[in-house]
């Protein structure tokens, strides 16, 4: 099984629920650069879900199943649970983050906000060719976010669109 096609087996749905997984199944290759069985994956965790408990709020299920994976959702003022989610997700290409100070000492976290840890992460990984995007998150008070290929901003963008994904520049958080 390589692409979405292999998961297009016993679906009978209308063109709109094909359209949605389809879009669905894109978002998650963007999100997964470079690991298609991690992609896979959570898509067949994303049709569980929605069998389960339908289609009503697509991205909600999304986000459930790419949290630390391939996305993340902190609350806004936890910048350490900021900085471990990106930690995470970098290290599925051997990166690491200077975050300008110590992530692991208290006095870090007193001096700096999302939004600035947001402009490090993001500088440092469009030096490696990655993009790190904030989304709209159900919840105010939270950041979301996912990183993707930097050469696949205009792709992320119009997918986005179409998903209905408020989506911007983790530079412009």
């Amino acid at each position: 099984m390589n692409d979405y096609d292999d998961y297009d087996d016993e679906r009978d749905g209308d063109d709109a629920e094909d359209t949605l997984e389809s879009q669905v199944w894109q978002l998650l290759q963007l999100i997964n650069p470079g690991d298609e069985d991690g992609a896979m994956q959570q898509f067949s965790e994303y049709r569980d879900l929605v069998d389960e408990e339908g289609d009503d709020d697509p991205m909600r299920i999304v986000a459930q199943v790419t949290d630390w994976r391939s996305g993340f959702e902190v609350d806004a003022d936890d910048t350490r649970g900021f900085v471990d989610a990106i930690n995470e997700l970098v290290a599925r290409w051997n990166l690491q983050i200077d975050w300008d100070g110590d992530p692991d000492d208290d006095e870090f976290h007193e001096d700096v906000d999302g939004a600035e840890l947001f402009g490090r992460a993001f500088d440092q990984l469009n030096e490696h060719g990655y993009t790190l995007w904030a989304r709209e998150a159900d919840e105010d008070g939270v950041y979301a976010g996912w990183i993707t290929r930097s050469s696949d901003d205009e792709s992320m963008r119009l997918l986005a669109t179409a998903l209905g994904i408020n989506l911007r520049l983790g530079s412009q958080v």
